[in-house]
């Protein structure tokens, strides 16, 4: 039996947070599932203890319901810790 995860991927934060990965270009991020997105797919280090804390807060601020403003909280710090931070 397959089990379904249930989240809430709307969530968007009151103040984006603003990174550039990759191609220079500034880019918006709204909330905890555009971070894990970045996080997952994009995210030039992966290797930072900062990285896999700010994956373990948004996955959980959309998955269960944690606190939207620490995984903000978290994105941040893994964004200036990787040198991407806008």
């Amino acid at each position: 039996m397959e089990k379904l995860i249930e989240g809430d991927f709307d969530i968007t934060w009151a103040v984006p947070v603003f990174v550039r990965i990759g191609n220079g270009f500034r880019e918006r991020i709204d909330g905890p599932r555009a971070a894990l997105e970045a996080l997952i797919y994009r995210w030039p280090s992966q290797t930072q203890s900062e990285y896999a804390i700010a994956k373990c807060r948004c996955s959980d601020a959309i998955i269960h319901h944690g606190s939207a403003e620490l995984a903000r909280r978290t994105f941040i710090d893994a964004a200036v810790a990787a040198e991407v931070f806008s």
